[in-house]
């Protein structure tokens, strides 16, 4: 054990004898761990940070707007307007999948404006 370490734990038991952790929130309660088997370990950290700054990693704020967008396609009733807008859901769904480094059969499915708009000219969700 070197220097350091003996004098961080000598300072670590004299505080426990002074009482310095007894009224600690949380005192007496199991820790509640995240499961972080999701997040690749060099993230972790990262995205630790973000959560506790109340943050979004960038990808959950793309997905995030992307579905924002979605909600808003629905109400949009012209039809070159409506195609430009599903331009845009595109083309953040391309980012997101290109953010993730992850295989393509996990990617989220670009949307089309052929599927989109009804025979007629009438749009469609």
């Amino acid at each position: 054990m070197s220097y350091l370490e003996r004098k961080v734990e000598e300072k670590i038991r004299q505080a426990q004898q002074e009482g310095a952790f007894d009224s600690l929130p949380g005192s007496g309660k199991p820790l509640v761990l995240e499961d972080e088997s999701s997040v690749p370990s060099e993230l972790r950290l990262a995205y630790k940070m973000l959560k506790i700054a109340n943050c979004l990693p960038p990808e959950l704020e793309l997905h995030k707007e992307i579905l924002n967008l979605k909600d808003l396609l629905r109400s949009v009733e012209d039809e070159t307007e409506r195609i430009r807008r599903i331009r845009q859901i595109n083309f953040l769904i391309t980012k997101l999948n290109l953010l993730r480094k992850k295989p393509i059969s996990l990617d989220v499915q670009q949307m089309y404006a052929a599927k989109l708009i009804r025979p007629g000219g009438q749009a469609s969700t």
